[in-house]
């Protein structure tokens, strides 16, 4: 399996070099150069496989002849047996069309567990026996920086530097981060958002001057690795409701268009989902992009589910690239004019390609405490803002077959939110009932690139 650049102007990889690498040097995102699929035989044998079986089923074609199957299960066995769960993610019915998937039973109770488990494992095996030291920079609106640093902390030979927009994450999700003191995690917090937060770890890769004087990788979803350990729970998801015999649709809370995006590759491999709901909060660049062509980005709205808060969507790209002919040059001549102005207008044909499998929803906060509401009265289910929003998205769709919402977080991550909308105040399960109490660490800086790569430039460790 060979991996190419969105943008058309870089070497392709291979699964080991895709995974290290992160962000393309020309900018763009890695897709596989072709998609394989599975047949509907054997969509309908993963029904009895358990998580694991199931993960190295669809994860092998990625995989190439980086690992075998061998050792690929056993990566896979090690990054979910620290999950609290024994299915993993399981399913939850809520009524006779609603479910929820949980994805939050890993170390960090949010849905980039599921991916972030296994790339820290992937990028210990692919280190072994490099003189490279890897500079892992990321951007988080909340949860992919915690499960990161889960997974990279005190392993040797990688050093994280994890940004967050100051102010705009729960404090739940600020302690998870910050509170974790191992000498190679870095966290640093910056005056502004999410947004500003990317495009200064996109800025460093594209710094000749700064990456080449590092090993630099990432763990947000641009890096291809993560996206595709999350194919698998659609997998999993999909055959424990009937399909390929039976069409599922998932409504899927979205931000960086990582999570629903995992679903188009389900889809594209074969899985028969009748529709991907794609459901934003007021931050709507996605629900106008899906439903009137309109990528723009606007101002940042501070919500209740700051993981949404967010509104240019780095994974967006790949969809532009793929439902664009994978035209390489045609896709980084649009990225660098949504660069240039913050606006892009869909062709006719991504937007009939888009049309095809996703739908979309604008959920306000109203509606999201609704839903909450719903689910705690009448499905017996407390759920965090996030999973709130996808859910109301769900319900409103009208789509007669099983919608299984994607609940990406542990309640207790958002308690005020939480308990405004039910009545009900989550507490944190046993292993972090102590997290208030733990000592914070973290740096706080302005978000200027002359800032934070000087910070990281005195701290990572250069190329050998």
């Amino acid at each position: 399996m060979r991996y190419v650049s969105t943008r058309g102007n870089s070497p392709a990889l291979d699964f080991e070099q895709v995974t290290l690498a992160g962000l393309a040097p020309d900018g763009g995102l890695y897709v596989p150069e072709t998609w394989p699929t599975l047949s509907n035989a054997e969509i309908a044998g993963l029904a009895g496989l358990s998580y694991v079986d199931t993960a190295v089923t669809v994860m092998t074609p990625f995989v190439g002849d980086a690992l075998t199957a061998d050792e690929l299960r056993d990566l896979c066995t090690r990054a979910y047996s620290r999950f609290a769960h024994a299915a993993v993610t399981p399913l939850v019915q809520l009524d006779h069309d609603q479910w929820l998937l949980e994805l939050f039973h890993g170390p960090t109770l949010a849905f980039k567990d599921v991916a972030l488990q296994l790339v820290g494992l992937l990028f210990e095996r692919f280190l072994l026996g490099r003189a490279d030291h890897l500079t892992v920079i990321g951007a988080t609106s909340g949860d992919t920086g915690s499960a990161a640093i889960d997974a990279l902390a005190g392993r040797a030979g990688v050093d994280v530097f994890m940004l967050h927009p100051a102010g705009r994450v729960s404090e739940v999700q600020r302690r998870q981060m910050t509170t974790v003191l191992s000498p190679n995690i870095h966290n640093i917090a910056i005056d502004g958002d999410f947004d500003d937060a990317q495009g200064l770890v996109k800025a460093m890769f594209n710094d000749p001057a700064f990456s080449g004087r590092f090993a630099l990788s990432a763990v947000n979803s641009i890096n291809w690795a993560r996206l595709m350990a999350q194919v698998v729970y659609y997998f999993y998801a999909a055959v424990r409701l009937g399909a390929p015999d039976r069409p599922v649709a998932f409504a899927v809370p979205t931000g960086n268009f990582g999570n629903v995006f995992a679903g188009w590759v389900a889809a594209k491999m074969g899985l028969p989902i009748a529709k991907l709901v794609v459901a934003t909060n007021v931050n709507d660049i996605l629900h106008r992009a899906l439903s009137t062509g309109d990528y723009s980005r606007g101002i940042v709205t501070q919500t209740h589910t700051p993981s949404m808060d967010i509104q240019v969507s780095s994974n967006f790209e790949r969809l532009l690239f793929e439902l664009g002919g994978a035209d390489g040059r045609a896709s980084a001549d649009q990225m660098r004019g949504f660069e240039a102005t913050h606006a892009l207008r869909m062709t006719n044909r991504q937007c009939e390609g888009a049309a095809a499998l996703f739908t979309s929803d604008r959920v306000d906060q109203h509606d999201m405490a609704s839903a909450m509401g719903w689910a705690s009265e009448h499905g017996g289910e407390v759920i965090d803002p996030h999973t709130g929003v996808a859910l109301a998205a769900a319900r409103r769709a009208g789509l007669d077959m099983p919608v299984v919402t994607l609940a990406t977080a542990h309640p207790a991550k958002f308690r005020d939110a939480v308990e405004r909308a039910t009545g009900i105040r989550p507490t944190l399960p046993g292993r972090l009932g102590d997290l208030f109490q733990r000592e914070e660490r973290y740096a706080t800086m302005p978000a200027t690139l002359a800032a934070v790569s000087g910070y990281i430039a005195e701290r990572a460790t250069a190329r050998v």
